[in-house]
């Protein structure tokens, strides 16, 4: 016999963006990368150890270790996400840092306003604001990105508040 449930689910939020960092370079091909650096390194190192250079190798060891190293803390910065939901009553932003530390913010829908500053090269900065506080988010993203981004903001806000007021 099947259960019933008397309390129905909790309603979503009209407006639910979740934004992440791109990375270009995905695990495997990083492993690829690593691979064939290695690979490469290891062949010159063994060729100068060869011919008596025999420190050139640990060099060549320290540069595969330092692009290790970079490619490592570049994918743990890559690991902030950002959380933006517009309900009725009000604009959740939950910013996950890569160490794990979380911020959340919440504003009244009624009064919050979306901030695209746009510089005449381009450049795009994105902010919400509300009563005279400012919160600077979605920094990772594209230009482009920026700028979709506040629109369907925009138009979500429009939304959450009842519609345009003719």
């Amino acid at each position: 016999m099947a259960e019933t449930s008397t309390t129905s689910p909790a309603p979503s939020p009209p407006f639910r963006a979740v934004l992440t960092a791109h990375r270009s370079l995905g695990p495997g091909g990083f492993a690829i990368l690593m691979a064939v650096l290695g690979a490469v390194s290891l062949v010159m190192g063994l060729a100068f150890l060869s011919m008596g250079a025999w420190p050139v190798m640990g060099f060549l060891g320290l540069d595969v270790l330092i692009v290790y190293i970079a490619f490592r803390l570049n994918y743990r910065s890559g690991r902030i996400y950002e959380v933006v939901e517009i309900g009725r009553e009000d604009l959740q932003l939950l910013r996950v840092h890569p160490s794990g530390r979380r911020e959340r913010f919440r504003l009244d829908t009624y009064w919050t306003r979306i901030m695209l500053d746009e510089q005449p090269d381009g450049r795009t900065a994105l902010a919400v604001g509300a009563r005279g506080e400012v919160i600077p988010f979605g920094g990772f993203l594209t230009d482009q990105e920026r700028r979709d981004l506040a629109s369907e903001l925009r138009a979500a806000l429009v939304a959450a508040r009842g519609g345009p007021r003719i």
